[in-house]
């Protein structure tokens, strides 16, 4: 999903560029010679262009860094140690060939989840350079011409599941960095009763500076997160060369993977449940397309993320094997600690992320951990902005307060009521669960159900958009519905272990999402039973009232009925403005919408205009601006002399709405504190005439 964070300039731009005639010079002499200076100047300009042009793209790359790969980027925190604890239930022992299959598995979900689906063929599917599950659904949706249940349920269901992730994610990350603490030899047995609080005062403090927005600190995510990969990859290789494992590489072959899930039946299905856990984050590489483009985000995973990630899971996995003596005698203690004191969770203080650093190391790699988990939360965040603004626009949620962080950055935003209630979900979860081990039970579920609904829309994007016989579509997708499958089944033998909790989240928002479109739907249909605008101003030529100087505006959702505004104005004040606008807003099926395509001017009488603006579904509908922009298409009007007319319908329950009562209630509730239309299209509070009345829903 899309997150807003780092200052970056869009894709393609080329900040800094100098001007042609700064590059090239009046050259005097012979033709010969000029025709060779002339060559030599278009060579200086032509590498001019192209050192501005790769230094835009080191700063997107830099950007992409920082943002799209920060969630993805902490998994080794806990992967790769949950992946072991599993083995270490049954048996109390791991064996070195379990180690080189956890490892091998880890790799190849790497490479055919995030490379083949995320990087090769996701990123290729842009709407209009835009990703995320939101713009995956238009894009299907265009696909086929129409907005089908299938559609409508893989985008809603995508977009609920996201949110899940969004709770869970600043937990487990920004715990499970802060429980390193325990891992420093200094600090043994001294912190451990303080990591809950550190970690909830972090994650308290974090979404408190939201309202601040990100711009300062979003120019540091990328360098700390690149040094954060380097570190990782660094500390991996140490490992790999300081243990002299070298059996551990057999790893990058798929053999040990599928003697692993072969030789292990029940216990390797719930083993690939946490090594799902590396893949978490991939979503990200596609919904901050928008932000990047595809190149950069390409450039960085195979040029450094990957590489950094393999090197650390192998020297995590290189340390294991030297060190298997002492780590299953902890594991041993813990089971027995485990079973006599009847714990659900098997509870021991083994990371081996942490172990990789010498003891020096050991206390900065902590702090260098819990500020990266720190910027992974923060990417999560604002993807949650991001995605319920364009849930807003394209009609899933009613309208809610959204204000711009930053001037200069369209996609910093921030959103109070999105923010707290994630920080309460976010405190109820650290506080019920209170590890990251535990976390671990309830995480990959939203994750893996969001993969599969992208791969189904995949599918209709490669069999109605790109034109592909449906037989390649599908056979080119099976691969991940498949591997997804597998994955979902596996994270759902944990559902009664915590994994409820995304899942009930998700179906509180699928309710909201269906109640608010229906209710939208039947309130739709209630106001087109009004009066035609047509039949209304052949009776006013009839019967004129009384004309008063200025433009009135009037915000309607059918340009072909009569504003309930409108009807209203007449009846109590009976008069009729200079200039009659009737005020139509739209939201299209792409992120954004060209200027020239914005406004839409229809002469309907002498002294009454027709109105379409159109906003992409990323967009902020600011009313007042797009119709200044309009004047240049012969729209005049004076601000001051203008008052905008606005509709409030209050809505009350009826039998006969075709919803069931508690939904009926449900869709009052959320029309009631849904924010008001005249902040939400940034109308000018001193110019907005809201009349009421009511409608049976």
């Amino acid at each position: 999903m899309a997150k807003a964070g780092a200052e970056v300039p869009a894709p393609g731009n080329d900040p800094g560029a100098a001007s042609k005639d700064s590059l090239i010079q009046p050259i005097r002499g012979d033709a010969k010679g000029g025709h060779q200076g002339a060559k030599a100047g278009a060579r200086g300009q032509n590498e001019g262009d192209a050192s501005h042009q790769r230094a835009g793209f080191l700063v997107l790359l830099v950007g992409a860094v920082g943002v799209v790969f920060g969630d993805i980027g902490t998994s080794p925190l806990y992967a790769f140690k949950e992946s072991l604890l599993h083995l270490a239930g049954p048996s109390m022992q791991v064996r070195p060939q379990e180690v080189i299959g956890i490892t091998s598995l880890i790799f190849w979900a790497l490479l055919i989840v995030v490379t083949a689906k995320y990087v090769v063929l996701l990123l290729q599917m842009d709407n209009k350079g835009e990703g995320g599950t939101l713009s995956l659904t238009a894009l299907a949706q265009r696909a086929l011409g129409r907005r089908t249940p299938l559609i409508f349920i893989a985008g809603v269901v995508g977009a609920s599941l996201f949110y899940g992730d969004a709770v869970i994610t600043p937990s487990i990350t920004v715990l499970s960095a802060v429980e390193g603490l325990k891992i420093v030899d200094a600090l043994s047995g001294r912190v451990d009763a303080f990591i809950l609080p550190i970690g909830i005062a972090i994650l308290v403090g974090l979404f408190a500076m939201q309202s601040r927005g990100t711009g300062f600190f979003a120019k540091f995510f990328g360098p700390i997160t690149l040094v954060w990969f380097l570190v990782m990859g660094g500390l991996g290789l140490a490992s790999l060369l300081a243990n002299g494992r070298g059996e551990i590489l057999w790893a990058l072959t798929p053999v040990p993977a599928v003697q692993f899930l072969f030789s292990h039946g029940a216990l390797a299905f719930v083993v690939l449940g946490s090594v799902f856990l590396a893949v978490t984050g991939a979503e990200a590489l596609y919904g901050d397309m928008g932000h990047f483009g595809r190149n950069p985000i390409r450039f960085g995973w195979l040029l450094l993320v990957l590489p950094c990630l393999m090197l650390n899971y192998l020297g995590q996995g290189a340390y294991v094997l030297a060190n298997l003596g002492p780590i299953n005698s902890s594991f041993a203690q813990a089971v027995q600690a485990k079973a006599a004191s009847g714990a659900a969770h098997l509870d021991v203080d083994f990371n081996p992320f942490f172990s990789l650093a010498p003891e020096w190391g050991q206390l900065p790699l902590v702090a260098l951990a819990t500020i990266a988990s720190i910027i992974a939360s923060q990417a999560v965040i604002s993807g949650a902005f991001s995605m319920t603004q364009q849930a807003i626009q394209l009609g899933l949620l009613p309208r809610m307060e959204i204000r711009r962080t930053s001037e200069t950055q369209a996609g910093q935003i921030y959103m109070p009521q999105v923010n707290w209630l994630l920080l309460a979900g976010v405190l109820a979860l650290t506080a019920a669960f209170q590890s990251s081990s535990r976390l671990a039970s309830a995480y990959g579920i939203a994750i893996t159900g969001e993969m599969l609904m992208s791969s189904v829309l995949i599918f209709l994007v490669v069999w109605k958009l790109w034109k592909k016989p449906i037989w390649l579509a599908a056979l080119l997708v099976a691969p991940f519905v498949m591997l997804e499958s597998i994955f979902l089944s596996s994270n759902l033998l944990r559902v009664l272990q915590g994994g409820m909790v995304p899942l009930l989240l998700a179906l509180a928002l699928v309710t909201v999402m269906w109640t608010w479109v229906r209710g939208s739907r039947i309130l739709l249909d209630a106001t087109k039973r009004e009066e035609p605008v047509s039949k209304l101003f052949e009776t006013l030529a009839m019967h004129p009232p009384r004309k008063v100087s200025g433009t009135a505006i009037f915000l309607t959702s059918d340009l072909n009925s009569a504003p309930a505004a409108l009807l209203h104005n007449l009846k109590h004040n009976q008069v009729l403005h200079e200039q009659i606008i009737l005020l139509n807003v739209k939201t299209a099926e792409q992120p954004r919408v060209p200027e020239s395509e914005r406004v839409k001017i229809e002469d309907f009488l002498p002294d009454v205009k027709r109105v379409t603006l159109t906003f992409g579904f990323m967009e902020t509908p600011n009313v007042v601006k797009a119709l200044s922009q309009s004047r240049r298409q012969g729209l005049r009007f004076d601000i001051l002399k203008t008052s905008f007319f606005l509709s409030r319908r209050t809505v009350v329950p009826s039998e006969k709405s075709g919803m069931p009562v508690w939904q009926d209630h449900l869709f009052i509730f959320l029309a009631r504190n849904a924010t008001n239309a005249t902040d939400f299209f940034h109308i000018p509070s001193g110019r907005a005439v809201e009349l009421g009345n009511q409608v049976m829903v």
